[in-house]
């Protein structure tokens, strides 16, 4: 069963009629924990045990569909891994025991995988470990470069023209840093000035777009907005296309303001820069599907979750990419959607002064996020 409107349907036959360039697979928050259903503080039904039944729908899909990659928006592993015993036959602890299974199973996939860091990883696993037993390592050095990045953010190219841009949402956070560390006191410094709560993963009486100073969330340091604005440049001067990626969401009218990351105002400033370039962003955390473009045209989508779907239903897409179209090709739960590309940009003029420079600027409406 697919979720496709009408005009998404005919949007997408008509995009068929153009070569497709490639195809990804799409997916998000699998949150894989070896214990008994459950449920969010809100309510809604979590199926742990079942998140490895689903995903394994959604690669072998995925592989019968000729996929380049897929695309996974972070929380690979859930948190109650942490609360649970150590494996009796191998004695590994229960989250290193979750990872190693479910990156067994993207393996059946046969090809890449992206991953992006979420904040259920970072409960579970040191950001060190993260990237490198979720491949970011291998594809900063492959890509970028980079050998021993203290980051975890990085590109991916699936051919010519096509450039993903993987970033890191919880770069600034509690999260995934050691206390002491100048990234997680930059986080608990902008907690306190924004969130009075003593507990910080509550947002209680905070209004409107505020609620998304929470502990469980985290944003983008100065640092890697200026990779982020050099990797733009780049691409607008080779001609490519860009998808930025993110487990935190971009774009306030796709989620609640507390899926939001912290600067995100700050990111879609540096993106919209090169809009025509920038044609799509993706991130997951929010656990419902949302949609919706931007004044600068830039399609921007949110993915649901794994987790949250029942036995015998699926959640997953597969994404087609033409040359003057992207074509998401939704199934059951997971919605459909299908947008043309804009003309591709000129590169625009730099802004005044040095890239980090001009990222750092506070404004008024804005919490600066700097390293």
């Amino acid at each position: 069963m697919t979720v496709m409107t009408a005009a998404a349907a005919g949007s997408g036959a008509a995009a068929a009629k153009s070569e497709k360039l490639f195809s990804f697979g799409l997916l998000s928050d699998v949150q894989y924990s070896d214990k008994e259903d459950g449920a969010s503080f809100h309510g809604t039904p979590r199926y742990y045990r079942y998140a490895l039944q689903q995903l394994d729908r959604a690669v072998e899909a995925m592989r019968a569909a000729g996929v380049t990659f897929a695309l996974h928006l972070g929380d690979i592993v859930d948190y109650h891994n942490v609360l649970l015993p150590d494996c009796p036959d191998s004695g590994l602890p229960a989250s290193k025991k979750a990872l190693r299974e479910v990156l067994q199973h993207f393996d059946r996939l046969g090809r890449p995988t992206l991953h992006l860091l979420g904040n259920h990883c970072l409960y579970n696993h040191r950001r060190e470990e993260l990237s490198a037993r979720l491949g970011i390592r291998q594809l900063q050095q492959r890509q970028d470069g980079v050998w021993d990045a203290p980051h975890s953010y990085y590109t991916y190219s699936p051919g010519p023209g096509w450039r993903f841009i993987c970033l890191d949402g919880y770069d600034v956070s509690i999260l995934g840093w050691p206390p002491g560390h100048p990234l997680h006191e930059q986080a608990r410094s902008l907690l306190e000035a924004n969130n009075p709560n003593e507990d910080k993963n509550s947002g209680k009486g905070l209004v409107g777009l505020q609620r998304r100073f929470v502990k469980f969330g985290g944003g983008v340091s100065a640092a890697q907005l200026a990779w982020l604005q050099q990797q733009l440049e780049a691409a607008a001067a080779a001609g490519e296309r860009v998808i930025c990626c993110c487990h935190l969401c971009f774009y306030p009218d796709t989620c609640s303001p507390v899926c939001l990351m912290w600067n995100y105002n700050e990111v879609l400033e540096v993106l919209q820069r090169y809009a025509g370039t920038v044609v799509a962003t993706m991130a997951g955390h929010a656990h419902m599907d949302g949609m919706a473009t931007d004044e600068a045209g830039i399609r921007h989508r949110v993915c649901k979750a794994v987790l949250e779907t029942p036995p015998g239903r699926e959640c997953y897409g597969i994404v087609d990419v033409y040359p003057d179209a992207i074509h998401i090709r939704g199934v059951d739960t997971f919605a459909s959607e299908h947008w043309p590309l804009p003309p591709l940009a000129a590169a625009p003029a730099p802004p005044p002064g040095d890239a980090a420079a001009a990222v750092e600027q506070p404004r008024p409406s804005s919490v600066a996020v700097r390293a």
